[in-house]
């Protein structure tokens, strides 16, 4: 495990912008890359741990770059492009947070033999609803039929 913080952030730094680069190169959400590379290098490896590498600033930071996130993710909303593909996001965000929490929940069950209240909590995590991720998410895959 990484404790010293210098060291810690500059392998999230590298780890990130690895991340980047790979699902670029793979044409491919660079969401799902970062998620896998930030699940291998902390709960999978721990390697790098967020409370031992921050401490008391954890909540700090996580707060504010979550303001960050959402305060860039308003910015670059279009209100147009929003209501042209308001169909596909509404079914994304019912039809298919459902799905993807379950399949996400068995997954994690079955897969990585979580114990079932952390696989469901998993499942919930990692499913996405927010436009700031979906509408980027469909720019990236341009579906041609209705999803």
């Amino acid at each position: 495990m990484i404790d010293n913080p210098l060291f810690g952030l500059a392998g999230i730094l590298l780890l990130g912008t690895l991340a980047q680069w790979l699902s670029w190169r793979l044409r491919i959400p660079s969401i799902l890359v970062l998620l896998l590379f930030g699940f291998i290098a902390g709960p999978l490896t721990g390697v790098l741990s967020p409370d031992a590498l921050l401490g008391d600033l954890l909540f700090p930071v996580v707060s504010l770059s979550v303001a960050i996130i959402l305060f860039e993710g308003g910015l670059s909303l279009n209100i147009r492009e929003l209501s042209e593909v308001g169909g596909t996001v509404r079914r994304l965000i019912t039809v298919g947070v459902l799905i993807s929490w379950v399949v996400i929940s068995a997954a994690a069950y079955l897969l990585l033999g979580l114990a079932l209240p952390i696989a469901v909590l998993l499942g919930a995590i990692l499913t996405v609803t927010g436009p700031t991720v979906v509408i980027p998410l469909l720019r990236h895959v341009r579906p041609t039929a209705r999803v």
